[in-house]
C-alpha cells in the first residue's frame, strides 16, 4: 500500500523542535501562548499536563461526560504545542471543537514506574474523529473523508472519492497539518480498517522523519 515516509533534514520543523523540549521549556512556551494547564501525574508520560483552555478557540475533548477530568484527555506538553498549531489551522475553517477517542491510554499495570512510553501510552498521539464548526455543522472522518485503503492521502494524485465539499475540506485540513510538519505520524482511513473513523496524529520525539498514510 502506498504511503509517504520521508526524512526532513530541517530539524527546526515544529515536530522536531517540540520533541526536543524539556518539560520546563515546554511549559514556558505554553505559558507564553497563554494556554492554561496543570501538571497531572500519568504513568508512562514524560511531560503530562491537563489543558483547561481552548487552543485558538478550539476545544479538544472526548465524547465522555466527564470532560475536564477524563483520563484520555491527559496530554504530553509537547503534543499540546503541536495541537495548538493545528488549532490555528482549524480556526481558519471555523472549527471550534475537535472530538477525539483518546489521547492518553495508560500502559498495562506491569509497566515500570518511571519508564517513558510513546504514542498513546505516552500521551503523544490523538485519534481525532470529528471537527465541529461554530454553526453546529461538522466534518466527520468516517462519513466525510471518502478515502480507501491503499490510496494516497496528500500530495499530487491524492484526493477523495467521491469528491464532495465536506471531503475536500477535511482533506485540506489534514494536509495543511502534514505540510506544516506538525506531527511525525499521520494515519487515516487510507491506512487500514481500524483507522476508518479517525485521524491518528502523533508526535515522535528524537526523530526527523515523517510518515503519512
Amino acid at each position: 500500500m502506498p504511503s509517504s515516509r520521508f526524512t526532513n533534514p530541517d530539524e527546526e520543523t515544529p515536530a522536531a523542535r517540540y520533541g526536543k523540549l524539556t518539560q520546563d521549556e515546554c511549559e514556558a512556551e505554553l505559558t507564553a501562548r497563554h494556554i492554561e494547564f496543570a501538571r497531572e501525574p500519568a504513568k508512562g508520560v514524560r511531560q503530562p499536563v491537563r489543558v483547561s483552555s481552548a487552543l485558538h478557540g478550539v476545544e479538544f475533548r472526548t465524547n465522555e461526560k466527564d470532560h475536564g477530568t477524563n483520563v484520555h484527555e491527559i496530554t504530553d506538553c509537547r503534543l499540546v504545542l503541536a495541537l495548538d498549531d493545528f488549532a490555528e489551522l482549524l480556526a481558519a475553517h471555523d472549527v471550534v471543537e475537535v472530538r477525539h477517542y483518546s489521547i492518553y491510554r495508560a500502559p498495562e499495570k506491569s509497566w515500570p514506574d518511571g519508564k517513558v512510553a510513546s504514542r498513546h501510552n505516552g500521551a503523544l498521539a490523538i485519534d481525532a474523529a470529528r471537527f465541529v464548526k461554530s454553526d453546529g455543522t461538522f466534518l466527520d472522518v468516517l462519513k466525510h473523508f471518502n478515502g480507501h485503503i491503499g490510496a494516497k492521502t496528500c500530495g499530487d494524485g491524492a484526493g477523495p472519492h467521491p469528491v464532495t465539499p465536506e471531503a475536500t475540506e477535511i482533506r485540506q485540513i489534514l494536509c495543511s497539518a502534514v505540510d506544516a510538519h506538525l506531527f511525525n505520524v499521520v494515519l487515516t482511513p487510507n491506512y487500514n480498517r481500524p483507522h476508518r473513523n479517525h485521524f491518528h496524529l502523533e508526535l515522535t520525539e528524537g526523530v526527523s522523519w515523517f510518515l503519512v498514510h
